[in-house]
């Protein structure tokens, strides 16, 4: 079985990290046609992960050289800490994995700089039908695919529904619900507690997705096509300003009490363990709030958002494919089998995140727990707009950024008109160093 691939030109340089400015003189591998051989192929496929990550991928492995007994697969992986750093180090030495999980905060510094192969060019072996237009678009850097998504996750309004019957308050309307909605609501779940309870936990500024979403709804972008910080910083200090004045009404909890809730991640952050009503989380983090909270949450769409189409599908991960590799048809095959073919997701479920692929999704849709059937049902009934711009090199340290100065602002130790200029000018000033 002979089948031939076009690999188009990738342009010269390749980078694999913003700190790794001595790549740039790695080259990318020029174009030519690739066959997918009957020969003996060894393939390297890398991902970050724990031990039942790994499990699983070994087992999905032994189902793809069970079907293609040419292809030898060897798997890699490493926990997200050194993960990065180990990607960096042999793509400089021109000796990438040829299938890499990728995240959405490091794709544009491997794709911009020529590191991954052009996956629009690999369509002979690897389908993208099943993909939503926006979802898979949440791969291209610059208009090129250099990644094809693995789940698929979308912000969600988290309601405590135990909370909300115990003090007599109804439920939203998420799909009629505004921002000014939000904030009476979340001091009527206040007062009616007798301040056993706040309302809300910040609704913002702790970390990229709540930022896209805010200047998104009111009809602007964090990025440009090119990787400018295009946020208004008008609409940063309206953001602090709500927040501002549902804290001092008790609508949302304290900066305090903010700081404490984020050091304790999800499982015993404030959402969680009750000590406020509503907040915001992806849909796809809903089992582990379930089984610390034993509470009855529901997901309702973001405020405003049913009228706007603001929200935005990101990836929880993706495949990417060495522009190195010497068998990129193979290697593409790979990638397919993963999120294409029923036996990989019957082996992979959601462990990954809500499948991307919509068949994959409702394939596995009889064996999803409580928490994954109102994730999918969350991403399956949310209006989404457009994909938004990658995080482009240099800008993944927004969260710990964006933390710090909501911190000042919330404890008043800068105003947000200050902030938000500060955060601008130093974020664009990352991107800047990168480039």
């Amino acid at each position: 079985m002979k089948r031939r691939l076009m690999l188009r030109g990738l342009g010269a340089g390749a980078v694999a990290l913003p700190t790794a400015a001595g790549l740039a003189s790695c080259g990318t591998g020029g174009g030519g046609d690739m066959e997918l051989s009957d020969e003996p192929v060894t393939l390297r496929l890398t991902w970050w992960g724990a031990d039942t990550r790994a499990d699983l991928t070994d087992q999905a492995i032994a189902e793809f050289e069970e079907e293609y007994p040419n292809i030898t697969v060897k798997a890699e992986y490493k926990p997200w800490e050194g993960y990065w750093d180990a990607l960096a180090t042999t793509t400089a030495a021109n000796d990438s994995p040829d299938v890499i999980q990728m995240d959405e905060l490091y794709l544009a510094s491997y794709g911009d700089r020529g590191s991954l192969l052009d996956l629009s060019g690999a369509d002979e072996f690897l389908d993208t039908s099943q993909f939503d237009e926006s979802t898979l678009a949440t791969g291209e850097v610059g208009g090129t695919l250099y990644a094809i998504p693995i789940g698929a996750g979308m912000i969600a309004s988290y309601i405590n529904a135990d909370l909300f019957a115990q003090y007599g308050v109804d439920l939203p309307d998420g799909d009629t619900w505004t921002w000014d909605d939000y904030a009476a609501i979340a001091n009527e779940l206040t007062e009616k507690s007798g301040g056993e309870i706040n309302g809300s936990s910040v609704t913002g500024g702790i970390d990229q997705g709540s930022i896209r979403y805010w200047s998104r709804l009111h009809g602007n972008e964090l990025y440009s096509d090119d990787g400018q910080v295009t946020l208004d910083p008008a609409l940063l200090v309206d953001l602090w300003n709500y927040n501002l004045d549902l804290i001092e009404s008790g609508g949302v909890e304290s900066a305090a009490q903010t700081v404490e809730s984020l050091n304790g991640g999800i499982e015993g952050g404030s959402l969680t363990t009750g000590k406020v009503a509503m907040g915001f989380f992806y849909n796809t983090q809903i089992t582990p709030v379930l089984a610390a909270s034993g509470a009855d949450f529901r997901l309702l769409q973001l405020p405003g958002n049913a009228e706007a189409a603001a929200n935005f599908v990101k990836p929880s991960m993706y495949w990417s494919i060495s522009s190195k590799s010497e068998h990129p048809a193979e290697a593409a095959t790979l990638v397919d089998f993963l999120v294409n073919h029923e036996a990989a997701a019957d082996i992979l479920g959601t462990e990954r995140g809500i499948p991307a692929n919509e068949a994959m999704r409702e394939h596995v849709a009889a064996d999803l727990d409580e928490g994954e059937q109102l994730a999918v049902d969350y991403i399956e009934s949310a209006a989404a707009g457009p994909a938004v711009v990658v995080t482009p090199n240099g800008g993944s340290g927004f969260d710990p950024m964006i933390q710090r100065y909501t911190q000042e602002v919330l404890f008043g130790e800068r105003t947000p008109q200050d902030a938000a200029e500060a955060f601008i000018e130093e974020l664009q000033s990352e991107i800047d160093a990168a480039a």
